[in-house]
């Protein structure tokens, strides 16, 4: 069952990609305070992840910071090492967007919003969506429907914050 508006933020462990390096942490601990910005791809270095989706929130993070967010984070269905390989590649600042190796896809199915890409090769991924957090329970929930890229941008977020 996919989450909704009003529900707390599941509790997986992931890996983050940030200024401390690489570790484990738990969703609910890392959502817990203050407002956040959680956006999630299908893959890392994944066309439309690479090319839009991740850059329109590299560019407009201040902007995004500036309204009172505390932590922007994106996710995914790889691992660590991907991860932090993707965001050096497209100079993610870790002060400004922290990234979330979700492996398995654990959380991916805990948010209800996993997906079949094994059509593609790509197995068990997330769908793309983004979220705004607020002490651990979701404020705003913008699932894309499948192959588009409208409702879940860095502009979209904007818009709601």
């Amino acid at each position: 069952m996919t989450v909704q508006v009003g529900d707390a933020i599941p509790d997986v462990k992931v890996k983050i990609i940030d200024r401390e390096g690489t570790r484990d942490v738990f969703t609910k601990e890392l959502f817990a305070e203050g407002k956040n910005v959680l956006f999630a791809v299908p893959g890392a270095f994944t066309p439309t992840c690479s090319d839009y989706h991740l850059p329109g929130f590299v560019v407009r993070a201040d902007e995004i910071h500036d309204k009172g967010v505390k932590g922007i984070y994106c996710i995914a269905a790889n691992d660590a090492f991907v991860m932090s390989a993707w965001g050096q590649s497209r100079d993610v600042d870790p002060d400004y967007i922290s990234l979330l190796a979700d492996g398995n896809a654990d959380f991916a199915k805990a948010m209800g919003l996993e997906m079949d890409g094994s059509a593609f090769g790509l197995g068990t991924r997330s769908q793309r969506y983004a979220a705004i957090i607020e002490d651990g329970i979701i404020q705003h929930l913008n699932v894309e429907a499948a192959g588009k890229f409208e409702v879940s941008s860095a502009d979209a977020v904007l818009a709601l914050l």
